[in-house]
């Protein structure tokens, strides 16, 4: 072999080892996932780099785990990284990633999950934050008389009735809270859910009913209560739009329970002529609001009604799954016999 062939076998070799050094370097130090939001990444007491490494990758935060296993093994960072919940920019590189997760301060506050059910009113929900650790007593306090700062930020209250409470705004769904959250940013997290359900969509049809958003809460609450199957919510909206359109009372039982704080599975004669404006026995018409907070299905019901010949309906006590419908007063009493009513 020529000197001049050795000299060029050394000059390709050494080039690729510098390309090869250039790559592996510009992974290490300039290099990111596919992901390009932030993200929530946990680091588990125990992990090291190795798992960590393959996290990020899976996670797409990093563009390699070799990289990463190199640069903490180059800088010695193994023992430094810090257990706990962490959110990541998709942007960040490779020392970018580990400086964060060695660092305590950016370890994001423990969060608390709680579920609220459809159909649940605002004390009930007050009472799970109480026994979740938070304040619900302050919680409760803020949805009955919200400060006029909430009021303002939320266009869904806009239209809200001066007087009344948020009954009926607080979406019902599962949240997570950190610990340390107030019952003012509670509130506003899940207002803010409220917002995003309600689409802009939704909002044109009511206003196209010459509804408002209150009245559609109000009637979805009553649904909540009433029935449990979204065929049936959508039949008794009609029976209830139906019957305030020509004068009849909406003899709702789920008022009766919001009025007489308790649900009975059969109310008196007496019951019905409890004083409450939320009576609807006797008084014609919507209650003067929500009587529980509404899901997206008894919201679109109350929306999007189905039209029926029916005049009224009751449920099977000992099928609540089972509503029972009659198109007059005379087939309604013989459907009350029929089911010990």
């Amino acid at each position: 072999m020529t000197m001049r062939r050795k000299i060029s076998i050394a000059i390709i070799f050494l080039v690729v080892i510098a390309g090869g050094f250039f790559y592996v370097y510009n992974q290490i130090y300039f290099s990111h996932g596919n992901y390009r939001e932030n993200k929530n990444f946990e680091v588990i007491k125990g992990e090291g780099s190795t798992e960590i490494g393959s996290n990020l990758k899976k996670e797409d935060l990093i563009s390699g785990k070799f990289y990463f296993y190199l640069y903490v093994w180059k800088n010695d960072s193994a023992k430094g990284f810090l257990p706990g919940k962490y959110e990541i920019n998709g942007n960040m590189t490779i020392p970018e990633i580990v400086r964060f997760l060695t660092d305590q301060e950016n370890i994001l506050p423990g969060y608390v999950t709680v579920t609220f059910p459809e159909g649940w009113t605002a004390k009930q929900m007050a009472e799970r934050l109480t026994a979740k650790g938070f304040d619900g007593e302050s919680f409760l306090k803020i949805v009955n008389d919200p400060p006029q700062s909430i009021l303002d930020f939320f266009p869904i209250l806009t239209k809200k009735p001066a007087k009344a409470t948020l009954e009926g705004y607080l979406f019902p769904d599962t949240y997570k809270f950190s610990k340390d959250a107030t019952p003012e940013g509670i509130l506003k997290k899940i207002l803010n859910n409220t917002e995003l359900k309600i689409s802009e969509g939704m909002r044109a049809e009511i206003e196209n009913q010459k509804k408002s958003v209150f009245e559609i809460l109000t009637m979805a609450s009553l649904l909540e209560r009433e029935v449990t199957t979204p065929e049936d919510f959508k039949i008794v909206s009609g029976i209830f739009w139906k019957r305030i359109k020509i004068g009849l009372a909406l003899q709702s039982c789920a008022t009766l329970a919001y009025a007489l704080g308790e649900n009975k599975k059969q109310y008196s004669l007496e019951d019905t002529q409890i004083e409450s404006p939320y009576n609807t026995y006797k008084y014609k018409g919507l209650p003067p609001g929500p009587v529980s907070n509404p899901g997206l299905a008894t919201i679109q019901a109350a929306l999007y009604p189905e039209t029926t010949d029916y005049l009224y309906f009751l449920t099977d006590p000992n099928d609540p799954k089972n509503t029972v419908y009659s198109k007059t007063f005379e087939e309604h009493n013989l459907n009350k016999q029929k089911y010990g009513l």
